[in-house]
């Protein structure tokens, strides 16, 4: 933690959200699909859509027009708009605060549960992508098969008040240096910690 820290000293999302409403939605258009896309199309659909209520009553043909450029725009399209239905009438408008709760929407699987809970700070999350995924494992962090193996060892070694951080810190880890292709070893902070770069 100490040398990502130095790495990386103030680790955080790369997506733009300014409410709750925006940040599941952003995650949500964000699986298979970069953050810097994501960013390009939601200020049109968050200004035409400013609520979840008003996401809600849209058409999904609208909604699709917009996210058009990121990946699977069709499903993510009849997601958000089924997820907004969900929080208005289930949950008053107000999106639920629980990595369990969260679940229960459409489009909200595992990690992005925890990783809109994490941001919100209502509960501690720890997010496995397929960085974090990469990057635990090439650590030695971490042997788990699939990601919610690996979220369960990283929440074994690391206090939830690192969990943020970590996450964060791995996923920017992974994009700028432990790429999945030629990661650059010899420019890692890391690794003289790490089981991958000793091979």
């Amino acid at each position: 933690m100490k040398r990502l820290a130095a790495a990386y000293p103030n680790p955080k999302s790369e997506l733009n959200f300014s409410d709750d409403y925006q940040l599941v939605v952003a995650v949500v258009l964000s699986a298979q699909c970069t953050d810097k896309k994501v960013n390009q199309v939601t200020p049109t659909l968050f200004e035409r859509y400013t609520t979840f209520q008003s996401l809600a009553a849209g058409s999904v043909e609208e909604i699709e027009a917009i996210i058009k450029p990121i990946n699977y725009y069709r499903t993510k399209a009849r997601n958000i708009r089924a997820l907004a239905e969900q929080v208005v009438e289930r949950w008053g408008g107000q999106l639920p605060a629980t990595i369990d709760d969260l679940q229960t929407l459409p489009g909200v699987g595992r990690k992005t549960a925890n990783v809109v809970a994490s941001e919100r700070g209502t509960e501690a999350g720890l997010a496995v992508d397929t960085h974090v995924f990469r990057v635990s494992r090439r650590l030695g962090l971490a042997r788990g098969k699939d990601a919610r193996e690996v979220e369960e060892e990283l929440r074994g070694q690391f206090p939830k008040k690192r969990w943020r951080a970590l996450h964060h810190s791995l996923i920017l880890h992974g994009r700028a240096v432990c790429t999945a292709r030629n990661p650059r070893c010899d420019e890692c902070v890391l690794s003289a910690l790490c089981a991958f770069n000793v091979r």
